[in-house]
């Protein structure tokens, strides 16, 4: 996880009924343990009645802090296959809580396994993966007569556009990564024949919508 790795969307939470028993899964990006600490200690307090708050979460620049708890449940029938269910998407800073209520049928080992990674697998589908890409903020300064040829030349070429301010001139807001940036500026420059600011700001994550391949 360095230039750009993947996350959820949003939190969010998923229920699902198997044989009676009732299983809300409940996701969230967490920055560090000490958030999915937290996460996972406000699911399991609004959840007080619950037989089982089961988790797994991933944090860390490189996911070198990885827990997950069966939370009663058998041994390696829960937390493991939720744990799994992350580490499978590719997601990141991310923390489930599978909250079971117990509805009188057993499962088995086998049942319980397949009922928490699809729990965990559906809330994951509801609440949909972003991309997030270390990249350079760019901000570009153009008169009113050259807008709309830098914007349809940023939208055609997938640059997001993630700011637009009106004033004497107009600033558009863009990320470029690192080893496009001269290439960027070369093309801008062509493309509007010098008459444009182009200023390289600060480094930082932006998210677009990621479509597995």
């Amino acid at each position: 996880m360095e230039n750009k790795f993947l996350t959820i969307a949003n939190s969010c939470s998923h229920e699902i009924d198997i044989k009676k028993s009732k299983f809300i899964a409940s996701i969230s990006r967490v920055n560090s343990e000490k958030e999915a600490k937290e996460f996972i200690q406000n699911i399991s307090l609004a959840n007080k009645k619950a037989n089982h708050n089961c988790f797994a979460y991933l944090s860390g620049k490189h996911d070198e802090i990885q827990r997950e708890s069966d939370n009663g449940e058998p041994s390696g029938t829960a937390g493991v296959p939720i744990l799994e269910v992350l580490k499978k998407n590719n997601l990141h800073d991310t923390a489930i809580v599978v909250t079971r209520y117990f509805g009188g049928i057993k499962l088995g080992a086998g049942g319980l396994i397949r009922a928490y990674s699809n729990s965990a697998s559906q809330v994951i589908e509801q609440t949909g993966i972003v991309e997030k890409i270390l990249q350079t903020r760019i901000k570009l300064t153009v008169s009113y007569k050259l807008n709309d040829k830098l914007q349809y030349f940023l939208q055609k070429n997938n640059f997001i556009i993630y700011d637009t301010q009106y004033g004497k001139e107009i600033e558009i807001t863009t990320a470029v990564a690192a080893n496009q940036i001269e290439s960027f500026q070369t093309k801008i420059t062509n493309l509007l024949a010098g008459d444009v600011k182009i200023k390289k700001e600060h480094d930082e994550y932006f998210e677009i919508p990621y479509r597995s391949k």
